[in-house]
């Protein structure tokens, strides 16, 4: 009996952290202040436990003297039953190799080590359920169900934030896949110069996040689907 139990529990366990895609290859159109800028490649690939998630900007047209080059972030942590589970960060620039800033997350030690411009510091602190910059974005396809509002800390390159966010009818959103209804996570913030966060998630397509909008110091940028393919 208690093998069965045992075996039971693996495979409810397993499942469990199978759970979302095993690969994503996502477009978004970029936009700052309402002028298109160029776009956004972003590609997840899982093998086991693990994930490799990757986001390329690239800046095109007149604005491209704004973002001259190549904006590269990375993603790599695991995949467990509460979602994703970040382990190392990276933020890179094709024009400035000398600001690659790294984080790696230790969380036995629950702590984050920052490497940026030839300078290393450590951070202690870090709480279940933290993401990444990037990861924190594709975290709702990956978690058992959607939360109505939660906190989380999400680690950048150089720093650790504590965010909040409340969710919300995101209505409807014109997409070239059709128009998608919604949900809509919006961070609360607490002073006039923190930077502001919208995300909208389609249920019906395994919480796909569809616009995501950043706006700070009077700059919005917002990402919105140009193409998607989601793979099990």
């Amino acid at each position: 009996m208690l093998k069965i139990i045992l075996l039971a529990a693996a495979l409810v366990a397993g499942s469990a952290q199978a759970a979302g895609p095993s690969r994503m290859d996502v477009v978004y159109d970029l936009y700052r202040n309402g002028i298109k800028l160029g776009q956004v490649t972003d590609t997840f690939t899982r093998d086991g436990a693990r994930y490799a998630l990757t986001s390329e900007t690239r800046a095109s047209g007149p604005l491209q003297l704004l973002w001259p080059g190549n904006i590269h972030l990375e993603s790599t942590g695991l995949v467990t039953p509460k979602g994703l589970q970040p382990i190392q960060f990276q933020h890179a620039r094709s024009d400035a190799p000398n600001k690659l800033a790294t984080a790696r997350l230790d969380w036995k030690q629950r702590n984050i080590t920052y490497q940026y411009k030839g300078k290393t510091w450590r951070v202690e602190g870090l709480q279940d359920g933290a993401q990444d910059q990037l990861s924190q974005v594709y975290q709702f396809m990956f978690t058992p169900s959607l939360p109505t509002d939660f906190t989380l800390q999400v680690v950048s390159g150089r720093k650790l934030n504590d965010y909040h966010y409340m969710r919300s009818d995101g209505g409807a959103i014109p997409t070239p896949l059709g128009a998608m209804a919604t949900q809509q996570y919006q961070r609360i913030t607490q002073k006039p110069d923190e930077k502001a966060i919208t995300v909208w998630v389609v249920p019906a397509r395994n919480n796909l996040p569809v616009q995501i909008r950043v706006s700070e110091d009077g700059v919005t940028i917002e990402q919105r689907l140009v193409r998607a393919s989601v793979k099990d």
